[in-house]
């Protein structure tokens, strides 16, 4: 071989090694890159709805009911998600079925239109979801599964369609659901998970999803709001997502504070101390709140059914209220031992003829606690919201502002809402916030 080729050869061995080298360097810098990735985020609840035993009444429309619950039928639900990200799991809740719950499939879509209570998925954005790699799952009585990760990018927001198919149904009468999910859900008998539509039947409830996870960066964490019917969102627009807490998170977005997740945690009639519908808030907290991923920040919202659903005598109000208050105490307590930020709200007004809470005795214990709320419940709370007060009527401050009552002087209506969402005090938020919002009628903050 003569040197001029002798020289060929070496400058191209000189730069296969050179090309070799780099590749190298860049195949263990990806992995090292991914692990980084991996190690910065965690799952936040994007989306979660309170499961509780569903009550008769609430039950799937026949014939989707009965000896066995959506036997051979496909459950299409629409969720109204809060934060973006690209990569959702999903928590599907057995803990009050009377039996196992099995799941034969399951997809997620975007719903037509990207609407919410609408029967139809755009079909191109259909993704099948799997439990540890299988298309099916069966759920253990009082447990609930995961679904694998699955890539699906999700704006902040967004509205996502999920169909849960069961070929043999959850048999027996006791199923996990919302009953106040303000979002029309559809069935259909076979499997339809993948089909464009889903007409058989309608109802305003849903049932079994309880968690949407988003795989989000550490920075980005959640709000889980604690309540009862007020946050649950009765006097709201069914599939319109103005529920005071959505308005708060479309408030959020607005003014920058996009990573921090809203939870709704809350469910009509509930109670903090014993009674109401779905497990009282001394019995569920530590399962909603210190158990949701992600949790940051805690929201204590409730306790108008226990008051109004109390005697009127002096001494069982003083009851009420002291228990109340203890209950309170026993929740931030445990809250900030798991490192959140706890945020108390006072109950919201109820006076008015024909209101059946209405009573001086009742309103008195309303407005005792809420004086021991906004004074920061004895250290209990890192901030307060006046609630009440953004809501009461300026000249009966018993009673709810006429503009601001859903019509039975308990609920608020959406432009009742729209003044929480509107007068939240964004400043709880800290760094997070762009704005801080301030009023003279809506926080307090302790150290």
């Amino acid at each position: 071989m003569s040197s001029n080729a002798l020289r060929g050869l070496s400058f191209r061995l000189t730069l296969a090694a050179i090309w070799w080298s780099w590749f190298a360097l860049y195949a263990a810098a990806r992995p090292a890159c991914n692990v980084r990735q991996e190690e910065d985020s965690h799952w936040v609840a994007t989306w979660t709805s309170m499961p509780q035993l569903v009550e008769p009444n609430n039950m799937p429309p026949s014939p989707f009911s009965g000896s066995a619950a959506f036997r051979d039928a496909t459950l299409r639900q629409t969720l109204h998600l809060s934060i973006g990200a690209e990569r959702l799991r999903f928590q599907i809740s057995n803990t009050f079925g009377g039996s196992d719950l099995p799941i034969t499939g399951a997809s997620v879509a975007f719903p037509t239109g990207g609407k919410s209570g609408v029967n139809g998925i755009d079909t191109a954005t259909l993704r099948g979801l799997t439990f540890n790699g299988s298309t099916s799952v069966t759920v253990p009585r009082g447990q609930v599964a995961y679904t694998d990760p699955v890539d699906f990018k999700v704006d902040p927001q967004s509205t996502i369609t999920v169909s849960l198919y069961s070929q043999p149904g959850q048999s027996g009468s006791s199923i996990t659901g919302h009953p106040g999910s303000r979002t029309t859900s559809w069935m259909q008998q076979g499997n339809r998970v993948n089909a464009s539509t889903v007409t058989g039947a309608s109802t305003v409830h849903w049932y079994f999803l309880t968690a949407v996870e988003a795989w989000v960066p550490k920075s980005t964490t959640a709000l889980v709001i604690l309540g009862d019917s007020i946050t649950d969102g009765r006097g709201s627009t069914d599939d319109a997502n103005n529920r005071w807490p959505d308005l708060l998170l479309a408030r959020m977005q607005e003014e920058g504070i996009t990573n921090i997740a809203v939870c709704n945690q809350a469910a009509g009639g509930n109670t903090v101390l014993t009674g109401g519908l779905g497990p009282p808030l001394m019995q569920r907290y530590k399962r909603d709140l210190l158990t949701t991923a992600g949790a940051k920040y805690a929201l204590i919202f409730e306790g108008v059914n226990d008051i109004g659903g109390g005697s009127t005598d002096s001494g069982s109000q003083t009851r009420i209220g002291n228990s109340l208050i203890s209950a309170f105490k026993t929740i931030a307590s445990d809250a900030k031992a798991a490192g959140l930020t706890v945020i108390g709200a006072t109950i919201t007004p109820f006076g008015g003829s024909g209101q059946s809470y209405s009573h001086p005795t009742r309103d008195q214990t309303r407005q005792r606690v809420n004086q021991w709320i906004m004074g920061g419940g004895e250290g209990s709370f890192d901030a307060a919201v006046d609630f009440a007060k953004i809501l009461a009527n300026p000249s009966n401050a018993a009673n709810l502002a006429s503009q601001y009552d859903g019509g039975d002087h308990l609920h608020p209506n959406v432009a009742g809402y729209q003044a929480i969402a509107d007068k939240f005090p964004l400043g709880i938020f800290g760094a997070n916030a762009t704005t801080a919002t301030t009023t003279t009628t809506t926080t307090t903050t302790t150290t």
